[in-house]
């Protein structure tokens, strides 16, 4: 059985970001013990590996419960009900992305060299084959309330740009 909705109002992504994480992960766990690279410094591997996957789990977790709260899936396989911009979300349209990217890059630096040259075609894959699609669908299903969202909040990380009015936070959609 799926988890997943039967319907066709969802965003289209290439693959979950969860398997794209692990497909990227074991990948490059792979090429790291079959063709080992030159050793990471131990402060790159065991202080701040540890230390950007922990930043990762925490930024999901706030970010994840901004979702739960505005009774909004996390999945990009089912509707999404709710346009949601406050906590993270008012500092990064992505912050689920940006903190797998953190958590990726996290494992990659104690993992190895492989795994940790696999970050970009990561990154790569959520930016075009997750992002993109979440963009246009959520243009598509919140309209106006998402372009002014968009317009003041950058896709990755900053502050709030000034020049477009704030959506409602939580925005819900008429569905």
């Amino acid at each position: 059985m799926s988890d997943c909705d039967t319907t066709t109002d969802t965003a289209g992504v290439l693959a979950r970001p969860p398997r794209v994480m692990l497909g990227f992960l074991l990948a490059g766990g792979a090429l790291d013990l079959l063709a080992p690279g030159p050793a990471l410094p131990e402060a790159l591997r065991f202080a701040a590996g540890p230390a950007l996957a922990a930043l990762g789990v925490g930024l999901m977790a706030a970010a994840m419960g901004r979702f739960r709260r505005a009774d909004t899936p996390v999945e990009t396989c089912r509707t999404t009900r709710a346009l949601v911009t406050e906590g993270p979300f008012a500092w990064s349209r992505n912050p689920i992305y940006l903190a797998g990217l953190l958590l990726y890059i996290g494992i990659a630096l104690v993992a190895g060299p492989w795994t940790l040259a696999l970050a970009v075609p990561f990154w790569a894959v959520l930016r075009y084959g997750v992002i993109a699609r979440e963009e246009r669908y959520l243009a598509a299903r919140f309209g106006d309330a998402y372009a002014a969202y968009r317009a003041t909040v950058p896709r990755w990380l900053g502050p709030p740009r000034s020049g477009g009015a704030r959506p409602a936070p939580e925005t819900r959609s008429g569905a």
